[in-house]
């Protein structure tokens, strides 16, 4: 079934998302800052807007992919909630602290929304091609709508808990990743020491 879905933030990661929606088949209005990723976003099948209100004023479901908490917060508080019909989903895609997620999710669930935390993994590679996994922080009788709302972005989409635990998540992935990039640093630094070519320990 085609939805309206209304895509804020058009950077790295959200450019290839939102031009996924829109490839599935969806009606995309997109918004950002940028000129130029309202311009690559058209070019993908997307609809620029001006503005977040005239992108959420009509959706059945608005993504956000945004650089941190308080973008987030601002965006929800201000530009969102109150102006995006109560019957759409609400999703946040961006990386941010667990507890701006959980005020946020408070905010849209006293104005009557539902809402998801829902970041990713995979880099922009897997948003261009529409293999992210994402994990979800929220109500679980939500749980299936969601899914399939990120289902033309996603090669796995899984329910991490409550309001906040897909950010938590995200956290927690993103400390094995540091950690196993740390290991691999200190390990070709002492195959150098060693003698060995690091090439061929990369190999």
């Amino acid at each position: 079934m085609t939805q309206t879905i209304a895509f804020i933030g058009l950077g790295n990661m959200g450019g290839g998302m939102a031009a996924n929606q829109a490839k599935a088949g969806n009606r995309v209005l997109a918004f950002d800052l940028s000129q130029a990723a309202l311009d690559r976003a058209a070019a993908a099948g997307c609809t620029p807007v001006t503005s977040v209100v005239e992108a959420v004023r009509d959706a059945d479901v608005v993504i956000t992919m945004l650089p941190a908490g308080q973008h987030v917060m601002k965006v929800f508080s201000e530009q969102i909630i109150g102006a995006a019909p109560t019957s759409a989903l609400l999703l946040d895609c961006s990386t941010i602290d667990v507890d701006t997620a959980r005020k946020v999710a408070g905010l849209a669930k006293d104005a009557g929304y539902a809402f998801a935390d829902a970041p990713v993994s995979g880099g922009t590679m897997a948003a261009d091609a529409g293999t992210l996994a994402f994990m979800v922080g929220c109500d679980e009788p939500a749980f299936a709508r969601i899914e399939s709302a990120l289902e033309p972005m996603s090669r796995a989409t899984f329910r991490a808990g409550d309001h906040g635990a897909g950010q938590a998540a995200k956290i927690c992935n993103n400390m094995i990743l540091g950690i196993t990039m740390l290991g691999t640093c200190e390990a070709i630094g002492l195959a150098e020491k060693l003698g060995l070519d690091p090439v061929k320990m990369f190999d």
